[in-house]
This record gives C-alpha cells, structure tokens and sequence, in this order.
C-alpha cells in the first residue's frame, strides 16, 4: 500500500518551509519513525520521519524547493512482515558485484615503472606516437630539440626532426644552425601571437573579479523580510546611554568561580541586563505590549528574546516567563540556546512569541548600534562591548569600564519621554546590582 508522506504543521504562523536534504534514497529501506527528510522554516529546522516500515518508492519534492502544510514529500510503499525479513536478509548476504571481463578489458591498466621506455626528455603522447610511427627511437629522440612548455617535445618538433632528417642527405646541418633556426622560428610565432590585432589585452581588473550568486536560505529570507516589515510599519526611533559597568563587573569577578562550581555555568553580563530589563518593564508597561489592529495590547508576562548569531543566521530564542528565573536559570537557558542555535536544533515552541528582545552586539566587538525592533513586539534593548574609558566622577576623572546602551522602541505608542526613562532605569539598575536582588 502506498503511504504519502506530507509537510506536518509546522508551528504558529508558519506555513512553508523548504526541502534542505533528503537523509534516505529511493529504493531504500524506512523504518517506522526513522528521519527521511529534513526541512528549513523561518526558525528552525527539523527532520520528518515514516509513520510506517516501507520502501521509499518515490521522492516528489527535491532539495531547495519550497513546501507547504500538507504538500506530498514523498510516497512510501509499506511491506509485509515477511518482505521486511526477506529484505533484511538479502541486504545482509548480498555479494559484492564481480567486475566483467568486459570492464576488466576497460580498466587502464598499469605499466610497471621497469617496462616504461625511460626518457630524460619529456614528450607529449601524441609526439611520441608520431615518433613511432616514423621509428624513432629513445636515441634519437633524446636528440630532438624540446620547444615546448616545461622543455616537452611536442608532435611539431617531431615533424621538424623528421623533415631535417630527410634533408640531412642533400644538405647536412649542424646542431648549431638546427638550434638558431629553431629559436629564429620560436620568436617569430611568439610575436604573431603577442601581435595586439590578433590578441587584443584583456584588463587585469576583468581577469580577477570573481563574483559567486548564492541561493539565499528560508532563515535568511525571513530574517531579510522581518527586518523591511519592522522598518516599513514600526515608527522606529532610539535613544542612548552609557553604564558603568564596575559594580557589575566586580561581583562576576568575586562570585565568577563559586557561580561556575555551584551551577555549572558561567555568570555572564546578559543575566544582569535581563532582570534589570524585567524591573524597568515593570514601570514601564508600554515597552511590553503591542499593537493589534487599533488596539494596544499590554502583556504583564516577560518572555524576554535573546538575540543569538549563529552560523545559520541571526535567532531569538525566548525566556518564558524570565521574571520567574534566576540568575542561574537564565545563564544555563542562553547556554543551551547558544549550543541548539548553532546545530540548528531550537524548537518551534522556544522560537516562538517574546514580548521584549536583548540583544548584545558586544560579543562581536560593536561600540554602537542602533537594533531592529523584531516584530510585533515595540522595544529591544542593544548591549555593547565594555570599553574602559576616563569619565568624570565626583569632579574628579577617572577609568572607568563603560559600555554604550541603545533602545530602540515604536514610537508609535511609546514616547519619547518613557523610553528615555526606561533606559535611565536600566542604567541605575545595572550600576546598583545589588537593588535587582530586592526587585525580585
């Protein structure tokens, strides 16, 4: 019986995807539940596998085409219990296929390196053929005159010293006149050739400017489409500060080690920003919501995107409900959403939704930026290397480890007013840590 096997669905709002490899042949074996296919969507990518134990008859969809829900990938022809032992049995028995005499006559063979007429000179195959035609032997050979690349004897060298040798009789030449002649004639051809009407120069500039054209991936596609649709319907603005960033710094530096043996990771800056971010949306309900036709919605859940740049493209996996995490919870979710990113194995379900987005350029070296809202949400919070820089503190100037903090926000139902003091308490919260603990 032939089982058709379609494009499943694929998640909230994703209704295509397209073919990136097929894992099984057709004529091949598939078992119940084995991947036969993967496939791309805008967030991630994942395998489809046989619902049932068969023959993959047919593949109906090729690689790099694009699929929709419910499109045939390909068809399965289901087999008896009987057929699937008798299967495995041949497959496990089958011998090796036996060369034919025919292939056998087919296949260069190999002359031992002893049986090899040894030449000092080398010489193309045609002007050795030539040669024995005419029986010339190694001796003579060796005499011909090499005007050719790398000093080959070519098939014309060989004409030469057949013609020579065929006028040796009327008039003797001596190897002298056989040499200037032969380079006499070289020059000339050289000059023809080089002779601009014949041979016009090609520009340099022409001969090197390689150009590849790559097929973009769905990721790449949607990453490009989302950031036009936030650019065309958002009314993007931002606005800037810097943090110092010394008390953070100095609790990684004395808590750094204890953090790692007791949880296993690293306490990194992104932590800090994300429960300064929750306590400043918290004041700041606006920068958490989102518009809906003529509607604003405010939502008082925080599923806070982080901004990922994986070798596939750019992705936002999402903290659920952050404002329930630790400083713990959040560093090991960013480390595995690093881990999954980068082998292309993030679930729908955590690349879905978000309410607020962090994303740190820093990591990259970026002093300054200005982030692309990632819609539909209305605010996103751009992180920056950490630079020491002289600053001015209580009259006097002193170094300092600064970092550049941009919010980009739509300016559509934020004002300026709220996202200028959004920042501000960003700033406050992060220069202070301490006040995070007593936030919650």
């Amino acid at each position: 019986m032939a089982i058709n096997v379609e494009v499943p669905q694929l998640g909230e709002s994703i209704i295509e995807a397209t073919v990136v490899r097929w894992l099984k042949k057709e004529g091949e074996l598939v078992k119940a539940g084995e991947p036969i296919v993967e496939l791309e969507t805008e967030k991630a990518n994942f395998e489809v596998g046989a619902e049932k134990t068969g023959i993959l008859a047919r593949i109906e969809r090729k690689e790099g085409e694009d699929v929709k829900v419910g499109d045939v990938l390909c068809v399965i022809e289901e087999i008896s219990e009987e057929e699937k032992k008798a299967l495995r049995e041949e497959l496990a028995v089958k011998p090796a296929p036996k060369e034919t005499p025919k292939e056998a006559e087919e296949k260069p063979s190999e002359i031992p390196a002893e049986e090899e007429p040894a030449l000092k000179k080398k010489i193309t195959p045609v002007a050795k053929r030539l040669a024995e035609e005419h029986g010339i032997g190694i001796e003579d050979i060796e005499k011909v005159a090499a005007t050719g690349p790398g000093n080959r004897i070519t098939k014309e060298d060989i004409q030469r010293y057949i013609e020579q040798r065929t006028q040796q009789k009327e008039a003797p030449v001596t190897e002298e006149q056989k040499v200037y002649q032969l380079k006499e004639e070289r020059l000339t051809e050289k000059a023809e050739i080089e002779t601009p009407l014949e041979a016009p120069q090609i520009p340099p500039l022409q001969r090197y400017r390689r150009e590849e054209r790559v097929r973009m991936s769905r990721r790449r596609r949607t990453i490009a489409r989302r950031m036009l649709e936030a650019q065309r319907t958002a009314a993007i603005l931002s606005t800037f500060n810097e943090i110092d960033m010394s008390a953070v710094m100095e609790i990684r530096r004395r808590r750094k080690e204890y953090f790692r043996q007791k949880y296993g990771v690293s306490l990194g800056i992104t932590s800090f920003f994300v429960k300064a971010v929750i306590a400043a949306l918290k004041e700041f309900p606006l920068l958490n919501a989102e518009i809906q036709d003529d509607e604003i919605v405010i939502k008082y859940y925080y599923d806070i995107g982080v901004a990922i740049g994986a070798t596939g493209g750019l992705v936002v996996p999402v903290l659920r409900d952050a404002d329930r995490m630790s400083f713990a919870d959040i560093e090991r979710a960013i480390k595995e959403f690093a881990e999954k990113a980068e082998k292309g194995t993030l679930s729908l379900e955590e690349l879905q939704g978000g309410t607020f987005t962090v994303t740190n350029g820093g990591v990259f070296g970026s002093l300054l930026s200005t982030p692309i809202l990632n819609p539909p949400q209305v605010g996103i919070l751009g992180l920056h290397k950490i630079e020491e820089r002289p600053v001015v503190v209580n009259h006097e100037i002193v170094i300092r480890p600064m970092m550049y903090v941009a919010l980009s926000y739509d300016h559509r139902i934020v004002d300026g007013r709220e996202a200028v003091q959004f920042l501000v308490r960003v700033k406050e919260l992060i220069e202070d840590p301490e006040s995070l603990f007593l936030e919650g």
